[in-house]
C-alpha cells in the first residue's frame, strides 16, 4: 500500500506539472489569438507527438516527454534578409548554419512578406503581454493553490483548547508514565480539564497556545490566574507553574497539551506566501552557480544536501511520493501537495523571466529593445529601423539551452543519488 501511495503521489505531481505547463502555454495562446497572431501549434511536452487534433488553424496535442511545452506563432522574427535568400551568410561555420536554419523555419510560418498576422509586427506592448502571459498564469495558479491550502484547508495550529492534562510532574523529564512518588502536576492541582479553552493568562488575553505557553513559562513558581471557558462558562483557575531547567534557563511548566486543529488563514495569506516564494526562488536563481556547486559537492562526497538547493522534476516527484505514502492525516498530505505544486509554479514564473533566449524573459528583452530603437528613431526624426532580428542570437540561445540541459542532468542525477527527503538525509 505504501509503494502504491508513493507511485500515486508521483503520478499526481506529473499531472499537476502537465496542467501547470498547459496553463502556462494557454497564457501565451489566448493573448496571441486575441491580437490576431496565427498560431500553428499548441503542444504540451516535447519529442514525438502521441496525440493531436486540429481545430481551426491550430493543432492541439501532447508529446511524449511532459517536461515542457510550446506554442508555434507565425513570424516570431522578421523574414530572412534578402542577401540571405541569395545565398549570403550571417557568419561562418556551425553557428551560421544554425542562424540560417532558424530563419528558414521562421520563414515557413509566414504567408508572404506582407503577412499581417505575425508576432514581430505587433506593437511592443502586445508582444510583451503575450510573452508574459505564460509566467503570469503560473503566478496566478500558485496564488490559487496556496490560498486553497492555507485558507481552504488551513494550517495545523496548537489552539487554546486543552487536549490533555498531565496527572503528575515526573522527576525524570523523559519519563512517559507517573511514578507513585511523583507530585501532581501544576495544571492538575489547579483543576484544569481536557476541553477547557484558555481565555487569558495572568490577566493577558491569549489567542494561541503559543501566547499562553509563553506567559506560563515566564511565571515559574508564581501563582497566576488563568481564565478558562468550560461548557460555555468562564472560570478562573489559580496556576503555579513548576520551575524546570530548559537549555540552561528556568521556565515555568504547567503540564497541559493543546488540541491541534486546522486554522483557516486570512484569504490574503496565499498571495503573501506567493510573494515570499518569488523572493526565495529569485535568490536561488541569483545564487545558481553556487547552489549547483553545492549540489555536485554533496553528491560526490555523500554529504548532507542543502534543503534549499534547486530540484529537478524527479526531486519534486520524490517529495510528492513521500508525502502521499506518509502516515500523516490525509488533509496534511493534500495541503503539502498543493503547497509543493504552488512552489513549482512560482519556480516556473521566476525562471521564465530570466532575460535570456529561449526563455520568455529573453523574448521580452528583444521586444523592449525593438521598442527602444523605434522610440529613439522617432525622437530624432529618423526613418523607422528594421525590426530586431533575434535569429542573430541563436548562438547565444544554443549555449543557454546546453547550459539548461547540463543543469537539468546534474539535478536529476543528484535527485536520484542524494535526494532531498521529507524524512531528512
Amino acid at each position: 500500500m505504501t509503494v502504491l501511495a508513493f507511485v500515486i503521489g508521483i503520478v499526481l505531481m506529473l499531472v499537476g506539472l502537465a496542467v501547470s505547463i498547459a496553463l502556462h502555454e494557454m497564457g501565451h495562446l489566448l493573448p496571441a489569438k486575441k491580437f490576431g497572431v496565427r498560431v500553428g501549434q499548441y503542444m504540451i511536452g516535447f519529442g514525438p507527438t502521441i496525440w493531436s487534433k486540429r481545430q481551426g488553424e491550430t493543432e492541439y496535442g501532447f508529446k511524449a516527454i511532459p517536461l515542457g511545452g510550446y506554442i508555434s506563432m507565425a513570424g516570431m522574427y522578421p523574414p530572412s534578409p534578402k542577401e540571405a535568400a541569395r545565398g549570403g551568410r550571417a557568419g561562418g561555420g556551425f553557428f551560421a548554419t544554425m542562424v540560417q536554419d532558424a530563419r528558414a523555419a521562421n520563414d515557413e510560418t509566414l504567408e508572404g512578406d506582407d503577412d499581417a498576422r505575425v508576432f514581430y509586427r505587433l506593437p511592443v506592448y502586445k508582444r510583451v503581454i503575450i510573452m508574459l502571459g505564460g509566467p503570469i498564469m503560473n503566478l496566478v495558479l500558485a496564488a490559487v493553490l496556496f490560498t486553497i491550502a492555507l485558507s481552504g484547508i488551513g494550517v495545523q495550529t496548537a489552539t487554546t483548547t486543552v487536549a490533555q492534562v498531565s496527572q503528575c510532574l515526573p522527576a525524570d523529564t523523559t519519563a512517559t508514565s507517573c511514578a507513585a512518588s511523583d507530585p501532581a502536576s501544576p495544571a492538575s492541582e489547579a483543576g484544569f480539564e481536557a476541553g477547557d479553552e484558555i481565555v487569558s493568562v495572568d490577566g493577558t488575553p491569549v489567542d494561541t497556545f503559543a501566547e499562553a505557553s509563553a506567559l506560563i513559562q515566564k511565571s515559574a513558581d508564581t501563582a497566576i490566574p488563568v481564565v478558562v471557558r468550560r461548557d460555555g462558562v468562564e472560570k478562573t483557575l489559580t496556576l503555579t507553574p513548576a520551575a524546570r531547567e530548559v537549555n540552561g534557563q528556568t521556565v515555568g511548566f504547567a503540564g497541559i497539551t493543546s488540541k491541534v486543529a486546522y486554522v483557516h488563514q486570512p484569504i490574503w495569506s496565499g498571495v503573501q506566501m506567493t510573494g515570499q516564494n518569488v523572493g526565495a526562488v529569485a535568490e536561488i536563481i541569483v545564487q545558481l552557480p553556487q547552489k549547483l556547486y553545492g549540489v555536485v559537492h554533496s553528491m560526490v562526497t555523500g554529504g548532507e544536501r542543502d534543503p534549499n538547493s534547486p530540484l529537478s522534476p524527479v526531486g519534486v516527484g520524490v517529495l510528492a511520493g513521500e508525502a502521499a505514502s506518509s502516515s500523516a492525516p490525509i488533509l496534511d498530505r493534500v495541503s503539502f501537495f498543493l503547497l509543493l505544486l504552488g512552489s513549482l509554479n512560482v519556480s516556473l514564473f521566476v525562471f521564465n523571466l530570466v532575460p535570456l533566449l529561449p526563455l520568455d524573459g529573453g523574448h521580452v528583452v528583444v521586444a523592449l529593445w525593438d521598442g527602444a530603437k523605434r522610440a529613439w528613431s522617432k525622437l530624432f526624426r529618423r526613418p523607422p529601423p528594421k525590426p530586431v532580428d533575434a535569429t542573430r542570437l541563436v548562438p547565444v540561445t544554443f549555449i543557454v539551452v546546453i547550459a539548461l540541459v547540463v543543469m537539468g542532468g546534474i539535478l536529476i542525477l543528484a535527485d536520484l543519488v542524494n535526494p532531498i527527503s521529507l524524512l531528512g538525509q
